[in-house]
C-alpha cells in the first residue's frame, strides 16, 4: 500500500523557519517526481514545489521563490520543503504527492495527509 506521511508542521513566528519532511513508502519513488502543494481555510490548493525524480530539476510557486527549498533524501523516497522567512499567509495545510510525471506533478497520482504549519506574528 503507497503511502505518503508529512510531518514537521506546528506553530512557528512570522519570520522564522519549519522544515517539513514527506516519507512514501509502499513502492519506488526514485524517478517520480516528488513536490508540495497547500491550501489555506477557504482557499484553492495551491502549487509550492516540486522536484524532478530523473533530472533534479526543482520548480516553485511564485509565492515561495527565493523563501523555500525543496530536496530529496538519498533514498529518493523522501522529500524536504524548507521554509525560511515564513509569512503569515504561509499558513496552511501542506501536502505531499508523488507523480510519475514532473509535468503532471499538479494532478499527483499519490497525496498524503497533510500537516498544518501556522504562522504567527
Amino acid at each position: 500500500q503507497v503511502q505518503l506521511v508529512e510531518s514537521g508542521g506546528g506553530l512557528v513566528q512570522a519570520g522564522g523557519s519549519l522544515r517539513l519532511s514527506c516519507a512514501a513508502s509502499g513502492r519506488t519513488f526514485t524517478s517520480y517526481a516528488m513536490g508540495w502543494f497547500r491550501q489555506a481555510l477557504g482557499k484553492e490548493r495551491e502549487f509550492v514545489a516540486a522536484v524532478s525524480g530523473t533530472t533534479g530539476n526543482t520548480r516553485y510557486g511564485d509565492s515561495v521563490k527565493g523563501r523555500f527549498t525543496i530536496s530529496r533524501g538519498n533514498t529518493k523516497n523522501t522529500v524536504y520543503l524548507q521554509m525560511n522567512s515564513l509569512k503569515l499567509e504561509d499558513t496552511a495545510v501542506y501536502y505531499c504527492a508523488a507523480s510519475i510525471s514532473f509535468a503532471t506533478i499538479t494532478q499527483g497520482d499519490y497525496w498524503g495527509q497533510g500537516t498544518q504549519v501556522t504562522v504567527s506574528s
